[in-house]
């Protein structure tokens, strides 16, 4: 399937050429919205959850791949230079320390996710809401492999299937329906701005 526009490429459009200067502010943007979400967290069972994974997908899923997998290692270089940007720190560390730790499997996955999201929404994927399940589906597994892989050579697969993947199943049911409602939305909100 041929490329299509990204999200953010069709909010801009007609409105200059591309420049490294404006994806750099959006991508600095992006990581501050990313450092909120993986704040914020929101009452769910059987555990509290973040919207982080959420908000990774959407950014790679609005960018394209280059500029999603960018903000996204943007996000992890400002974690390795110990911001404290994720979920938990200072008070769980911060920096190389934190990202070896349970739960940089996911951080990786983080990367790859935004990777694979902006691959399929540049095929079109996210312009209908079963594009956008499938894709947000995806970009949730991608997570879940690379943050299952990590927890099982530190603790087993049993262990890391039981801390690491079982507690979050609702909540990642959750988000995926959420993304997969939202950028439709998005698609359909910039497209009528545009013509407005």
């Amino acid at each position: 399937m041929q490329n299509s526009a990204t999200l953010i490429d069709t909010v801009f459009a007609g409105k200059g050429s591309r420049s490294l200067l404006r994806d750099a502010a959006i991508a600095l943007a992006a990581t501050g919205l990313l450092t909120l979400s993986a704040k914020v967290q929101v009452p769910f069972y059987p555990v509290p959850m973040t919207m982080q994974s959420l908000v990774v997908l959407v950014i790679g899923a609005a960018f394209g791949w280059r500029l999603g997998m960018a903000t996204v290692m943007l996000y992890m270089l400002e974690g390795l230079a110990g911001l404290p940007v994720f979920a938990g720190t200072p008070e769980k560390g911060v920096g190389l320390a934190y990202m070896m730790g349970p739960t940089g499997g996911y951080l990786i996955g983080f990367v790859a996710a935004a990777f694979v999201t902006g691959f399929l929404a540049e095929r079109g994927w996210t312009k209908s809401v079963l594009g956008s399940l499938a894709a947000m589906a995806i970009g949730h597994a991608v997570i879940f492999l690379f943050g299952f892989a990590w927890l099982a050579v530190l603790m087993g697969a049993g262990k890391a299937y039981l801390f690491g993947v079982a507690p979050f199943y609702a909540a990642t049911l959750f988000k995926t329906l959420l993304g997969a409602a939202l950028l439709p939305a998005a698609w359909r909100a910039v497209e009528y701005l545009r013509r407005a």
